[in-house]
């Protein structure tokens, strides 16, 4: 048989490229203690000098969603720390993108299996920049390049996920991009895997939902993410996802609401820094 050709490579999407940039900022810009410490993703995209002048990096008009991107960010990390710390040795990241979790803990990630889920060309991309930066890829890190509309579960356990034992599933900014068909599938696939496994996912809430004073921003990232060609397509409420996750067969499910995050993460800072309710977590078991 020959052998296969090689995959073209494919640039991070702009969405993926904005938050490994806002992470960044977040370190650069808001003053100490910081709820995430990654400029990984910022030294991946490099996106030039003066990546802080665009419109989309201005300090103060992205504070709130710079908050919730950390807040999120951390909050996985801590649930994967902790599950470990109870014997779980499987962590799986859908729609992974920049995803820096290997590279900045990995005296963690070698206690784990880690899976990053991710399109062909966007892991080929990845993989080479990793290299020219002097990480390289751990042998306990597995690159599973999915196709998202075929069978993606099917080729995760051709990577060696093991659905006999638990795992940690993160799906950080991921929902909002799919139908309600697709992250049923996901929620039923999870689901399904061995007692003791935690899905960490995130969703959008309803613009009318929102906090007041964050509703235009939120409308137009809905503008931008339509002109990008990656439109939203699945906006919940708290009730609407826990029902959907109780359908899906977890055994608990619970809402982790933006001021949960606050307290956990940004109290007492002299910025006044807080995550916006716009996209919060859901974290279910099974």
């Amino acid at each position: 048989m020959s052998p296969e050709p090689p995959v073209a490579e494919v640039e991070p999407d702009h969405t993926a490229v904005r938050v490994a940039l806002w992470r960044a900022l977040h370190v650069q810009a808001d003053p100490p203690p910081h709820v995430l410490d990654d400029e990984v993703g910022l030294r991946l995209a490099d996106p030039g000098d003066d990546w802080r002048k665009r419109p989309d990096m201005d300090v103060e008009a992205t504070l709130r969603i710079r908050a919730s991107i950390v807040a999120r960010a951390r909050f996985v990390e801590d649930v994967v720390e902790e599950q470990a710390g109870r014997g779980v040795e499987q962590y799986v990241i859908l729609g992974a993108g920049l995803d820096t979790f290997a590279q900045r803990r990995p005296e963690l990630g070698a206690k784990l299996r880690v899976f990053e889920v991710e399109r062909p060309g966007t892991q080929a991309w990845k993989r080479r920049r990793l290299t020219e930066l002097g990480f390289g890829v751990p042998d306990w890190l597995r690159f599973v390049p999915v196709d998202f509309e075929g069978d993606w579960w099917g080729q995760l356990a051709a990577a060696g996920l093991d659905s006999g034992r638990p795992a940690v599933v993160a799906a950080t900014g991921v929902t909002m991009y799919l139908t309600l068909d697709a992250i049923t599938t996901m929620f039923r696939r999870v689901a399904g895997l061995a007692p003791g496994s935690t899905l960490v996912t995130t969703f959008l809430r309803p613009v009318d939902d929102v906090e007041p004073e964050q509703r235009a921003q939120l409308e137009v990232a809905v503008r931008g993410a339509r002109a990008a060609g990656t439109p939203f397509l699945s906006f919940f409420t708290p009730e609407q996802l826990l029902e959907l996750g109780r359908e899906c067969g977890f055994r608990e499910v619970r809402h982790v609401p933006a001021t949960e995050l606050t307290d956990r993460y940004f109290t007492a800072r002299p910025d006044g820094a807080a995550p916006s309710r716009g996209e919060e977590v859901m974290v279910a078991r099974v």
